[in-house]
């Protein structure tokens, strides 16, 4: 019931993967999130595209992906990146201040510490920034996404109202633009 369930979630995340693929190939100047379930995904476009161009992008990508097309899956602004990016700079930066906290034999990280180690934890940091990406990549295509759709099914796509989480990404995603939050869920099945 588990593994289904995951599968399930795994394959939607690739259709909508590959659905951003698809309008970043035919439309510029708009962002798009989404989030995968076990029976869809929801996909929130900022900026000017007509439903039709969103059904078009959906129907596309899940006929590609059908079709053996699954690198599509994969997409480099995933969440799934950027959480290998945070934590990996995370752990760099925190390696970096207790490995000279114990250079210098100090019992917790002081401003000696800090100012010593900043140097040394900003290229451990760019470091993994650098190696992330590939590593954040790795872990979709093997963990978080499916591209192989299976007997996976389109049901629905409809246009709904805006969420309060959609509105919340409109502001990260397009700061100090008047661009329109159009907001869609994608219903399959088996």
């Amino acid at each position: 019931m588990l593994v289904d369930i995951i599968s399930r979630i795994r394959r939607n995340h690739a259709l909508e993967h590959a659905t951003i693929h698809m309008l970043t190939a035919k439309y510029r100047g708009f962002n798009a999130q989404g989030n995968a379930a076990h029976n869809g995904f929801y996909l929130n476009i900022y900026g000017d595209l007509p439903e039709e161009a969103v059904v078009a992008a959906v129907e596309e990508a899940y006929r590609r992906l059908k079709q053996g097309e699954h690198h599509l899956a994969v997409h480099p602004n995933c969440g799934t990146a950027l959480l290998a990016t945070a934590t990996m700079a995370t752990l760099a930066a925190q390696a970096s201040f207790s490995w000279e906290q114990k250079k210098q034999g100090r019992p917790s990280i002081d401003l000696n510490v800090f100012v010593n180690g900043f140097p040394t934890a900003v290229l451990a940091v760019v470091l993994a920034l650098i190696i992330s990406k590939p590593i954040g990549l790795a872990l979709q295509a093997n963990y978080t996404t499916d591209g192989d759709l299976g007997n996976l099914q389109l049901r629905r796509i409809e246009q709904i109202r805006p969420s309060f989480v959609t509105r919340l990404f409109q502001l990260l995603l397009t700061p100090g633009q008047a661009k329109e939050a159009t907001a869609y869920k994608i219903t399959t099945g088996y």
